[in-house]
């Protein structure tokens, strides 16, 4: 047993406390339950095979600049806060056509569960993932199916160029039918942000499409984004008002206040009732916190 499971125990609510960065995510964590801290510390990092082993108390900052020095990258967002934190809270970084999405970048995952025991799902490589799934079913859980110890992560070459341009009369809608898979697209309503990634001529040769679709100037980087996320659909971006960032494509928008719950069928509810009883029978895990 790991000191992090000895830690957990078997009894009790108790809840991971990381970075808080996203403390609010999914509702307030009951005020009886116990707090524990994960373990931290990068164990392993293989460039040549492009993952690393980190465990989820360590800080996204220091994954990055690990990642970093051997010219490399992740899935996970920048926003501050834990491996784990951002994990459990399944939030994919704004450049994730780049990247690569969360739920595929996590490889396998060691938590543990409510009855104090280490669980180990997926393995170093996809070839070697058999079984249930389950890094895909803790990515976006909120640490309600079980507390993560320790993940394996996909990591991806830092490209050579990247660069962010800017337009304020390009249709966001269209910047996909001229330019191959830019790494995002990110509009705030009255303009558009695009980062286009590979080799020199590839960038300008992107750009040189774009021109056909509006005027565009580099800019340094992203739009700063609102702290809460929300899922729309494609047709609801056009509804948005106030203050937003739309990753267009990818359904995700960032918003000055949080999204409501939205009303979920009754068989969104067995499915996860049910779950949510097979791995935590006793509600120990982040108690008050909800994932759907």
């Amino acid at each position: 047993m790991s000191d992090f499971a000895k830690l957990v125990g078997a009894e009790g609510p108790v809840t991971v406390v990381g970075g808080r960065t996203r403390w609010h995510v999914g509702g307030a964590v009951h005020s009886d339950a116990r707090e524990v801290h994960a373990p931290s510390g990068v164990v392993s990092y293989d460039p040549a095979e492009m993952t690393v082993t980190v465990r989820a108390g360590t800080t996204t900052a220091e994954l990055t600049a690990t990642l970093a020095g051997a010219d490399q990258r992740c899935a996970l967002p920048e926003r501050g806060g834990t491996v784990g934190g951002s994990v459990v809270i399944g939030e994919n970084h704004p450049e994730v056509s780049g990247r690569g999405w969360l739920t595929s970048s996590v490889l396998q995952v060691t938590y543990i569960s409510a009855e104090g025991k280490v669980v180990r799902g997926g393995g170093p490589t996809v070839k070697n993932v058999s079984g249930f799934d389950l890094p895909r079913l803790i990515v976006g859980s909120l640490g309600t199916l079980g507390l993560v110890e320790e993940v394996i992560l996909r990591t991806n070459p830092i490209p050579p160029r990247s660069q962010w341009v800017e337009s304020h009369d390009a249709d966001p809608f269209t910047i996909a039918s001229q330019v191959l898979r830019p790494s995002a697209v990110l509009w705030n309503g009255s303009s558009t942000r695009v980062l286009l990634e590979g080799h020199a001529p590839d960038v300008a040769a992107s750009l040189n499409s774009l021109t056909s679709i509006g005027s565009w100037s580099e800019v340094d980087g992203s739009f700063d984004l609102p702290q809460y996320r929300w899922s729309l659909q494609p047709a609801e971006l056009n509804g948005c008002s106030g203050t937003f960032v739309a990753s267009i494509g990818v359904g995700t928008v960032w918003r000055d206040e949080p999204q409501p719950r939205p009303a979920l069928s009754p068989s969104v509810i067995e499915i996860s009732t049910r779950m949510k009883s097979n791995f935590d029978p006793t509600g120990r895990l982040n108690p008050g916190r909800s994932a759907f």
